[in-house]
């Protein structure tokens, strides 16, 4: 039963310039700012004290130096950043039954059950207490009967701090809050529940759920249960084994490096595509060569978290290069990325402008207008259709999707 869960969601403290900070002790108490340095950069995320002065994610780099001319720009590193989530990641994996990792920087626990050998609040305060001990990361978490709430109440508990909702008074907390506070609020239904005088959650909970619905569909009723603090979707447990993956079999075994080479592009740009499109991020590239023998071999790198072609294409070719001898006739190749985690956007405003953001955009809308091969690179020209089932969106494989051996 929902009202006899006990769920926390952490969340590490502006992860990024965290972790910068720990590097350089001389970033603390000032107004950091992190994402592409020149001008033509986005700002991937912001410290407290740049925020002060209404900066924001996503704003341009330009726009966020005039609002704060004294702020330091550090163009982001996420090496560094993803080996600091996997510690935390390990902390957590030792000290809990079930947990879900749902972005580099956040994570939901069940500790269900566990109320009746250690009292949930306090092995949540000790388990927050030894990830900030061991890693100096500060991490802020919130504690009740489901991820709604416990989500909000981290929000509510930032900076570094924490929030247990009792058991029942998930409404009476909810109530006094912005309807922006619930976590499938965005822009647009922001606009528009302001546009009907809605601005607090007390306001959906007056009204009739059948009314939310008539004015936002689907998406009204489930608006409305989360304003009201129900929510009964599990917590997944987290595997590092989640992956996505794409092969192809040739018709003819070939030793044609050009051909080759096409397709492993054409492949990985294909994958890639999958990853955004599911705000995905990859941080574990496997590359796989079956010959005609039938011997296959695979190796893999672990990368920093991303959804970048001009990141993990090399890595990709690189794989390929290591395991390629020349002289056999090739069956099958084959690419796949696991330890996937939530949060495309933020990793990508890393580059130094905005034009490499702008063009990917541009590639995937035109994608998902007009299919997977409308846009591709030149070296991938020659390699026929590698549309395959995409496992964020459920959609069925096409009738000519690859074989799989």
């Amino acid at each position: 039963m929902n009202s006899d869960r006990h769920i926390v969601h952490m969340d590490l403290d502006t992860f990024f310039v965290s972790c910068e900070r720990l590097l350089d002790s001389r970033l603390n108490g000032k107004p950091v700012l992190i994402g592409g340095t020149s001008d033509r950069g986005v700002v991937a995320s912001c410290s407290y004290e740049a925020r002060t002065f209404g900066i924001h994610s996503a704003m341009p780099m330009r726009l966020a130096k005039q609002l704060c001319p004294e702020a330091i720009v550090l163009r982001g590193n996420s090496g560094v950043y993803s080996k600091f989530s996997n510690t935390v990641t390990d902390i957590i994996k030792e000290s809990v039954p079930l947990y879900e990792k749902t972005s580099v920087d956040e994570f939901y626990i069940d500790l269900t059950g566990m109320d009746q050998f250690f009292g949930c609040n306090k092995l949540a305060s000790e388990l927050r207490s030894r990830i900030i001990k061991e890693t100096g990361l500060p991490i802020s978490f919130g504690l009740s009967v489901n991820k709604t709430v416990s989500k909000i109440a981290t929000g509510e508990a930032k900076p570094n701090n924490q929030i247990q909702i009792i058991k029942g008074t998930e409404k009476p907390f909810l109530s006094p809050l912005s309807v922006r506070k619930i976590p499938m609020v965005g822009e647009v239904t922001y606009r528009s529940l302001c546009d009907l005088g809605i601005k607090q959650i007390k306001t959906i909970q007056k009204m009739p759920i059948e009314m939310m619905i008539r004015v936002f569909g689907k998406n009204g009723a489930t608006l409305w249960k989360k304003a009201n603090g129900i929510d009964n979707s599990p917590v997944v447990q987290y595997t590092e084994r989640k992956s996505i993956s794409t092969e192809r079999t040739f018709d003819k075994d070939t030793t044609d490096i050009k051909k080759l080479e096409g397709i492993i592009v054409a492949m990985t740009e294909n994958l890639i595509y999958q990853l955004r499109r599911g705000n995905k991020l990859t941080a574990c590239v496997t590359f796989k060569i079956r010959y005609s023998d039938f011997q296959t071999y695979t190796q893999q790198k672990r990368i920093p978290y991303s959804a970048a072609d001009h990141k993990i294409l090399p890595v990709v070719m690189d794989l390929y290069k290591n395991l390629y001898q020349r002289r056999l006739l090739v069956r099958l190749v084959g690419v796949r990325f696991s330890h996937l985690v939530e949060g495309g956007q933020q990793i990508d405003l890393f580059d130094d402008n905005d034009k490499i953001i702008n063009l990917y955009q541009a590639m995937d809308k035109m994608r998902e207008r007009y299919g997977d091969r409308a846009v591709i690179k030149a070296s991938g020209m020659n390699a026929k259709s590698i549309s395959r089932w995409n496992p964020f969106t459920g959609e069925p494989p096409p009738l000519l999707a690859n074989r799989r051996q």
